[in-house]
C-alpha cells in the first residue's frame, strides 16, 4: 500500500485490506437505513469473523441500506495496514481496539478532504490556487500519517474550516464561467422539488437538502453539490459529468438509470441497474 494517494481512484474503500472497521467503529440507529441499532464499538451482527459483511449481497433487502451508501474514502485500509501496522483490532487488549475505533472516524474525514483537495488541484479554472490546494493536500495527508495518540486530539473542524475556504476559492473559479447563473443555493431546502429539466450549470447545491427531489434530465454540470443530501434525489437521464465535489456516498444515496451521466472518478451504482 502506498503512503500517500496518487489520484482519487486510491481514495475509495478497500475492504480486503481493512478489518471492517465501519462495521464495528461507527454507531447506527435502527431506521429506514438500518434494520437494528448498533452502539460504536459494537460489532454488527452480520460481521463475521473475516471482516466480511456475510448479508453483503442482500443488504438493501435486509434493511442495511445505509451500509450500500457509505464508503470511507480509503480510511478503513489506511488506519488498519498503516495507522496500526496491520493489527487486528479482534486481537491485543481492549484499549486497542478502542484506540482505533477513535482514530478511524478521524481519518476517515481527512480522507474526504483529500479527496475534495485532490479534485480541486485537478480543476483547470482553480490554477491560480493549485500551489495553495496542493500545499493543502500535502498537509493533510501528514495529518493522516500521525501517530494514533496524535490523531485523537487532532482539530479535525479547524483543518477542515482552513480547506473548506480554498474549496470555496476553486468553487468560485469554477463556476466563474457560467455568467448569471451563480446562484448560490447554498443549504437550500429543496426537499422534494420538482426540478424535472432544470439547467443548474454553475449553481452552487453546497449542503442543499434534495431528499427525493425530482432532477430526471437535470443539467448538473459545474453544479457545487459538496455536502448536498441526494437521498432518494431522482437522477434519472440527468448529466453529472463535470459536477464539482460530488462523492460516491451522494451517488449511491441517490436514484438513477442507464441514461444518467455521472463522473469518470465515480462507479455507477449498482442498485441503479436493479
Amino acid at each position: 500500500m502506498r503512503d500517500t494517494p496518487a489520484d482519487q481512484a486510491e481514495l475509495r474503500g478497500d475492504c480486503e485490506q481493512c478489518f471492517g472497521l465501519c462495521c464495528v467503529a461507527l454507531p447506527f440507529a435502527r431506521s429506514a437505513d438500518f434494520a437494528v441499532d448498533k452502539p460504536a464499538g459494537k460489532p454488527c451482527a452480520n460481521l463475521r469473523e473475516d471482516h466480511r459483511c456475510g448479508i453483503h449481497a442482500r443488504l438493501r433487502q435486509q434493511g442495511f441500506t445505509g451500509c450500500t451508501v457509505y464508503d470511507c474514502f480509503g480510511a478503513g485500509q489506511k488506519v488498519s495496514q498503516i495507522t496500526f501496522g496491520g493489527r487486528d483490532w479482534r486481537t491485543g487488549p481492549p484499549e486497542h481496539a478502542r484506540r482505533m475505533f477513535e482514530v478511524f472516524p478521524v481519518v476517515r474525514q481527512l480522507h474526504e478532504l483529500l479527496w475534495y483537495l485532490t479534485e480541486a488541484a485537478q480543476l483547470p479554472a482553480a490554477r491560480p490556487i493549485h500551489q495553495d490546494l496542493r500545499e493543502a493536500l500535502e498537509k493533510t495527508e501528514r495529518l493522516t500519517l500521525q501517530t494514533p495518540a496524535e490523531l485523537r486530539t487532532l482539530d479535525v473542524g479547524a483543518h477542515r474550516q482552513e480547506v473548506n475556504a480554498l474549496l470555496l476559492k476553486a468553487s468560485d473559479l469554477a463556476r466563474a464561467g457560467f455568467r448569471g447563473r451563480r446562484k448560490d443555493r447554498r443549504g437550500a431546502d429543496l426537499v422534494g422539488a420538482r426540478l424535472k429539466g432544470a439547467d443548474l450549470r454553475g449553481i452552487s447545491l453546497r449542503g442543499a437538502y434534495l431528499i427525493a427531489a425530482d432532477l430526471t434530465g437535470a443539467d448538473l454540470r459545474n453544479t457545487d453539490l459538496i455536502g448536498a443530501d441526494l437521498r432518494d434525489t431522482d437522477l434519472a437521464d440527468a448529466d453529472l459529468t463535470d459536477a464539482l465535489f460530488l462523492t460516491q456516498p451522494q451517488l449511491n444515496a441517490a436514484k438513477g438509470n442507464a441514461g444518467t451521466k455521472v463522473p469518470n472518478s465515480l462507479t455507477r451504482p449498482v442498485h441503479w441497474d436493479a
